[in-house]
């Protein structure tokens, strides 16, 4: 990746889209393109994106061939391969992210907002990317990204102590579950972020970072077989 191009940046670009998708995974095999109910699963988060039209360029990083050129197939840009430190098991997102950035710009490119969007979340939809954009300029947000509610509330949690379980939050124990303060996490889907407060603070999340709130069957971790599974089955279910 050459990245020592210093041309005149270009003003007035809107949004970029970033998906990155290394070729190494380990616990499932060539993961970022595995079939997921007929076809690569990268796919499905380059086809929302572009279906969305709130990006000016939807792009892949990668350092994999077989995954630049399935990338291109279903209509998204490779312009350069992903560097080889950023290829590897200690890489960051943020990492990936500046560095794309930075290549950009010495291409003459400069947008003003970005999206990572991972490679493994079929169930991000068009309408998804959309809110999240708007929201994020009308409210002055510097990042914004998908959360789902816990479903069983994590203040009334329980350990186990020398083979004995007790309250992790002893005070809770009689609480309503409806009386306590709704808990969220991070739906592992996408972030959109403001490139510059990115690049200020090596962090998507910032002092105005916001939301979306998404139900169960919007999001599915997916971290190895049994995962896999369960979200094809919560796809057909909810798309089939």
């Amino acid at each position: 990746m050459d990245i020592n191009n210093n041309s005149t940046l270009s003003s007035g670009l809107g949004a970029l889209c970033i998906i990155p998708a290394r070729g190494g995974s380990k616990r499932i095999p060539r993961k970022n393109i595995k079939d997921f109910l007929g076809k690569p699963i990268i796919a499905y988060s380059i086809e929302a994106a572009i279906e969305s039209k709130v990006f000016e360029e939807v792009m892949v990083s990668t350092d994999d061939e077989e995954i630049a050129e399935i990338a291109q197939k279903y209509g998204a840009k490779v312009p350069f391969t992903r560097s080889t430190k950023n290829a590897n098991d200690f890489a960051t997102t943020v990492d990936v992210l500046v560095e794309v950035i930075e290549a950009y710009r010495n291409l003459g490119q400069n947008f003003e907002t970005g999206c990572c969007i991972y490679p493994t979340a079929p169930f991000v939809s068009a309408s998804m990317l959309q809110q999240s954009y708007q929201k994020l300029q009308n409210e002055g947000l510097d990042s914004l990204y998908p959360v789902q509610r816990f479903s069983f509330p994590p203040q009334r949690s329980v350990v186990f102590e020398n083979g004995k379980l007790l309250w992790q939050n002893p005070e809770n124990a009689q609480v309503r579950s409806q009386d306590l303060t709704p808990l969220y996490h991070d739906a592992g889907q996408f972030y959109f972020f403001k490139i510059e407060q990115l690049l200020k603070n090596k962090s998507i999340l910032g002092e105005k970072t916001s939301g979306i709130i998404i139900s169960e069957m919007d999001a599915h971790d997916i971290d190895n077989e049994e995962d896999w599974q369960v979200a094809e089955f919560k796809y057909r279910l909810k798309y089939q």
